[in-house]
């Protein structure tokens, strides 16, 4: 039971800390952010088996946290406010052209992350061929180009 109760507060916890680290978190992998995802898991890891690391602990440690996952994404379905608040949802970053500075801040965002999107999507180069940008809820800016006069 212990390992159970375990299993549920740590991945709820990891749930929370990711949500409240921002949505380009996981968007953006770096070699730094891939080695603090290691030392996280193996201190997961840890936490959840202490010093019993037999086959019937770890296999009732992963049945736990693929029902805890299966549990949390049928609520996600039913209840829209559970997936809001586990995911979060688009938020529009850049407004006719205009950066929303507060947003991009809350969301650790700036000019240079827009603009990689705008070249990336679009082959843009300067913020005022972008008419919106969209940081969505998987962590990638999705671009809005200006239209061009014709």
């Amino acid at each position: 039971m212990d390992t159970i109760i375990k299993g549920a507060v740590i991945y709820v916890f990891l749930l929370l800390i990711f949500r409240l680290s921002g949505k380009r978190t996981m968007y953006d992998v770096t070699v730094f952010d891939f080695v603090l995802l290691l030392i996280i898991a193996e201190t997961t890891q840890q936490a959840l088996l202490g010093d019993d690391f037999s086959l019937t602990n770890g296999l009732l440690l992963i049945i736990t946290l693929i029902i805890l996952d299966i549990i949390i994404s049928l609520l996600k379905q039913k209840f829209k406010p559970i997936e809001k608040m586990v995911d979060g949802g688009p938020l529009i970053i850049m407004d006719k052209g205009q950066l929303l500075r507060d947003r991009m801040r809350k969301e650790r965002i700036d000019e240079v992350d827009i603009l990689e999107s705008a070249r990336d999507l679009h082959g843009l180069q300067r913020l005022d061929q972008i008419k919106y940008a969209i940081l969505e809820k998987n962590g990638k800016i999705t671009i809005i180009p200006e239209e061009k006069a014709s």
